[in-house]
């Protein structure tokens, strides 16, 4: 080939063919419908071979069926709607139904298979409910006291029963106006968030959590600051991470963490964000979500820390994938989609 001047030299000719080639390549092959990845090694093993990528949490199912109303505790019915399990799911765990009515050498063969525990919210404060919450409670403990992490997640009435069952009073509760309502979340005590689920929260959402209502709320009852400080069992046991106005103006306590355990309460609802749509007052804005999703991760990423790695085929046997969920919206408010269990 002759080179002239003003023409480019011989190696960046070459280089722009190849180059022109590439392209040629890369049109046929989007024409042929292919796509063609670049060739290397394959994946290496997880970064943390610690942490289980399998993850699988119990939820403890309610007495009743989500819909028609206050069932009595006696009821052979309960459910568990759907957005809890999309809450798990969310993060990329599975669920196990822990069906509270069942006998107690099936609720422990149950939680030998998974990885840690959720509380949902409701109303049933006695009974074979609580008796049953009591003994997953105990569980929790015992699993995380023997050095083998097993974290609880409780929320609303899962709150309040750990509540009365920590400082041993089922009379200390209080009457809160919150039913329906969307609402902040105060921090008393920023230093507080390390370590806790706020953590990994962006401080830009942090601020706007305390300053736009974007958390669910919906009880009746719950704990002031200064009756949980004033408890000894409780300050020992937890410190506040968060607080939140009732419509009166009464503040209650909407987030607590374990100072020693894996556990986090909230009084508040983060997986109706994303998964429910009954009430308008469900905040759904993309900050509302980013709540959920952050809060979903950080249980997760405690359960993935977990050393239980159940027999994959007594998993299948039990996750809640054997039932079929009910949609429930026209028959109830609270809820989209239940399982129920009779």
């Amino acid at each position: 080939m002759k080179y002239t001047m003003g023409s480019p030299p011989p190696h960046r000719l070459l280089l722009l063919l190849l180059a022109v080639a590439a392209v040629l390549h890369r049109s046929a092959a989007a024409a042929e419908g292919v796509i063609r990845l670049p060739s290397g090694r394959a994946c290496a093993a997880p970064a943390d071979p610690a942490a289980y990528d399998r993850p699988v949490i119990g939820i403890v199912s309610h007495p009743g069926d989500g819909a028609g109303g206050r069932v009595s505790n006696g009821t052979a019915a309960s459910y568990i709607a759907a957005s809890y399990v999309k809450f798990v799911e969310s993060a990329g765990a599975r669920v196990v139904p822990l069906i509270y009515n069942e006998p107690e050498e099936r609720l422990l063969e149950k939680l030998s298979l998974v990885n840690g525990v959720l509380f949902t919210g409701g109303w049933v404060k006695s009974g074979p409910y609580f008796e049953t919450i009591k003994k997953v409670f105990q569980y929790v403990l015992d699993k995380n006291d023997a050095g083998i992490p097993f974290p609880l997640f409780a929320q609303c009435l899962g709150f309040e029963l750990v509540t009365m069952i920590v400082s041993k009073d089922n009379n200390i509760l209080e009457s809160f106006s919150a039913t329906n309502q969307a609402s902040t979340l105060q921090f008393p005590n920023y230093s507080s968030l390390e370590g806790s689920v706020f953590e990994r929260f962006d401080p830009d959402l942090i601020k706007k959590l305390s300053t736009s209502c974007l958390v669910m709320q919906n009880h009746k009852y719950g704990i002031s600051p200064k009756t949980l400080r004033e408890n000894v069992a409780l300050s020992s046991f937890f410190k506040i991470l968060t607080t939140s106005p009732d419509e009166n103006g009464e503040v209650y306590v909407s987030t607590v963490q374990a100072n020693k355990y894996p556990i986090t309460c909230t009084q508040w609802h983060p997986e109706k964000a994303i998964f429910e749509f009954g009430k308008q007052m469900i905040p759904h804005s993309e900050e509302a979500v980013q709540v959920t999703q952050n809060f979903a991760n950080y249980f997760i990423s405690q359960a993935r820390k977990s050393q239980n790695r159940p027999p994959a085929d007594k998993v299948l046997d039990n996750l809640i994938y054997n039932y079929s969920p009910t949609f429930i919206g026209k028959k109830s408010k609270s809820f989209d989609v239940v399982y129920i269990f009779s």
